[in-house]
């Protein structure tokens, strides 16, 4: 069983023998230390219910893991920070079977390499802020201090806006959801059509947003191929399930630096570039996590 926990909702899946999806649920996430838990308890309940137990639950959550105890701490979308929560050891006790815990960006990853049968890849997640999971030969790559991927934090103007980690200048500051709440501010809705929309429409500071979201995030393409050089790199999140629109202006972004870049020409960043596959691949992919420590 796999779950990825969101700060909405929480998707549970129970995967077969062959590693396809035999089961599915839905429900909304409680917040909190204790609701966590017991979202993710009804979940593995509701499985459980349809396809029988399971050996081991493998879950996907925002913030920060630590992937050998399963604790989770700062994870703020989830009213969960300052004392970290024992997520893997607490849930353990309550569904009486192992559980490991891992960073939803991570998941991810893992869900998106066995829908596509990629080895080699990065997972770009654009939410509220910015991230890559990393796929290299087939395993999860977290570095020497688990922070592979926080591509957000990598600074790209010392002089631009100030950053949740200290830094100045970001990349999530100018390639993430709350980037681009900054820079086109309104309702959160379908924020992405919205700008688009207003650019077709001959709005020329939201063609200027537009164009500006999206180099940044073709920055964010560019800092992780010259950093772990993927076969594939997928763009997800909650910012580009707008549709394909945001996709190829990031490839059109990048066709511009290359054509100013013989290096980055060789390169080929826009025809590794894809979008998200459709399915519950977060999910998914926690479960390959749960197989894999098994």
């Amino acid at each position: 069983m796999g779950i990825d926990i969101g700060a909405t909702k929480a998707l549970g899946v129970a995967l077969g023998g062959d590693g396809s999806v035999v089961a599915q649920v839905r429900f909304p996430t409680q917040a909190g230390p204790d609701g966590v838990l017991r979202t993710a308890a009804r979940v593995v309940d509701e499985l459980s219910g349809s396809v029988g137990p399971a050996s081991m639950v493998g879950i996907g959550v925002p913030g920060m893991v630590d992937p050998d105890s399963g604790e989770v701490s700062h994870a703020v979308n989830l009213d969960i920070d300052g004392v970290p929560l024992a997520l893997a050891a607490r849930l353990a006790e309550v569904v009486g079977r192992r559980v490991v815990v891992e960073n939803d960006v991570n998941v991810a990853a893992l869900g998106v390499a066995a829908l596509t049968g990629s080895t080699d890849l990065a997972y770009l997640g654009i939410g509220t802020g910015l991230a890559a999971g990393i796929v290299v030969d087939g395993r999860l790559r977290r570095g020497a201090s688990g922070v592979a991927g926080e591509i957000g934090h990598v600074s790209v103007d010392p002089a631009g806006v100030l950053c949740g980690c200290g830094q100045r200048g970001c990349l999530e500051t100018i390639a993430s959801g709350s980037a681009l709440a900054r820079m086109w501010p309104g309702g959160e809705s379908a924020r992405v059509g919205r700008l688009r929309k207003a650019a077709l429409d001959g709005d020329a500071h939201a063609a200027t947003v537009w164009n500006q979201f999206a180099d940044g995030l073709a920055q964010a393409v560019t800092a992780v191929a010259l950093g772990v050089d993927p076969e594939v790199i997928v763009l997800g999140g909650g910012v580009v399930e707008a549709g394909d629109a945001l996709l190829h202006a990031v490839e059109e972004a990048l066709d511009r630096r290359a054509s100013r870049s013989p290096f980055l020409a060789t390169l080929h960043l826009a025809d590794r570039l894809e979008r998200v596959p459709s399915g519950p691949f977060a999910a998914v992919g926690a479960a390959m996590l749960g197989a894999s420590r098994s």
